[in-house]
């Protein structure tokens, strides 16, 4: 067994947007090196979905599911209060849930900027908080953020999605410098165009229009956002906080 994966071995997970995509790679990718995880989606049968995947596997793996409404504090409160009765500790948390937009700032309403402010700003905010807390009591703890390319130059649509991980990198870099005393470390990635169900679902000549844009002429795969997470949770990763990691193949310059 590697460093990593020691490192990894028994520690205790929250995946937030976690039953698909991204968040499901690296659920499955933590729990192939011995993680406890406890994986969150927006509805419970999304959840159910994902646990039934999971079950699938022929290994065994120690997993729970959650649907709290992130930007409800309280019931952030109650998810942590539960996974702490099952497993008694939070080692690590990976605030993935998020959604992305692409209307014209024309279309925009006060509700609809502020639903994506509350998912992909609060929920992180209320999610760190409050595993802050536990992870301050045991001196150690690992809080890692999902961010994006477009928090770094922008995108021609749908503004409401750079401006909230605008800010999910403010508050990574932030907590980065508060928790640092605490033994807490804190990270972000920022993933370039990933090969999600909804990119496969476009033309083969639009994708690889996307891919020729990028130096590594391809685009991303939901395992190599989840690789970079689990190499900024491990002790590989230990001197490592405040960083908002491009995992793009290059596009970001």
């Amino acid at each position: 067994m590697n460093i990593l994966s020691q490192s990894i071995e028994g520690k205790v997970v929250i995946v937030t947007g976690g039953t698909r995509g991204i968040g499901f790679e690296t659920v499955k990718l933590f729990l192939n090196h011995g993680a406890k995880v406890a994986l969150c989606g927006s509805k419970q049968e999304t959840v159910q979905k994902a646990l039934n995947e999971l079950n699938k596997i022929d290994i065994k793996f120690d997993v729970i599911g959650f649907s709290p409404d992130l930007s409800n504090i309280n019931e952030v409160k109650d998810m942590t209060k539960k996974v702490l009765q099952k497993w008694g500790t939070i080692d690590v948390l990976i605030n993935n849930a998020g959604i992305s937009d692409s209307k014209s700032i024309y279309e925009y309403d006060d509700d609809h900027f502020a639903k994506i402010m509350d998912i992909n700003v609060q929920g992180v905010f209320n999610c760190s908080k409050v595993v802050a807390e536990i992870m301050k009591e045991n001196k150690k703890g690992v809080i890692l953020n999902t961010s994006s390319m477009v928090s770094i130059y922008g995108q021609k649509s749908g503004c409401g999605y750079p401006t909230s991980k605008f800010a999910v990198n403010g508050l990574t870099k932030s907590l980065a410098r508060e928790l640092g005393k605490d033994g807490i470390r804190v990270n972000a990635i920022a993933p370039g165009i990933i090969e999600t169900d909804m990119v496969k679902a476009l033309d083969p000549n639009i994708i690889n229009k996307m891919a020729q844009n990028i130096p590594l002429n391809r685009l991303g795969t939901p395992e190599d956002i989840a690789n970079a997470f689990l190499f900024l949770a491990s002790d590989l990763a230990s001197y490592i906080s405040g960083a908002i990691l491009s995992v793009d193949g290059g596009i970001v310059g």
